[in-house]
């Protein structure tokens, strides 16, 4: 199949496919005797595999990573496992960053008067020298 085929059945457009390419994380397509790139069930897999890990937040790195493990029949699921559970600490660290941001945004709203008068906490927080969270 074609990489517009590829990309159709995989869930990623032919420029990611081509960005996966060009940074090593997918090997070099095959190519028909015109140039074009030729992917097979194999490549279809790999791609699918990416689309996945891509969707669950996981770094390119990380992905270069699940996918060496992936193809390495002798490794230990603990390594799998010990990479997962990096990922999940990151996303927690992540998920508790925005909940400070939203409630740090929440305060600025509750203070703003939000009427026809100039002034604003909001711009004066953000205005502010110094680290004034809220």
């Amino acid at each position: 199949m074609n990489i517009s085929q590829a990309a159709k059945h995989s869930g990623l457009t032919p420029r990611m496919i081509r960005h996966y390419e060009s940074i090593a994380l997918l090997p070099d397509a095959a190519r028909s005797a015109t140039g074009y790139r030729r992917y097979d069930e194999r490549d279809l897999h790999t791609l699918r595999f990416i689309h996945r890990a891509r969707s669950l937040g996981f770094s390119i790195e990380q992905i270069a990573q699940l996918l060496a493990l992936w193809q390495d029949r002798e490794r230990s699921s603990a390594e799998v496992k010990t990479l997962v559970q990096g990922h999940v600490l990151e996303l927690e660290q992540k998920i508790a960053d925005l909940q400070a941001i939203r409630d740090t945004l929440a305060h600025l709203a509750h203070c703003c008067h939000g009427d026809t008068r100039p002034d604003c906490p909001i711009l004066d927080n953000l205005a502010a020298t110094g680290s004034n969270d809220q």
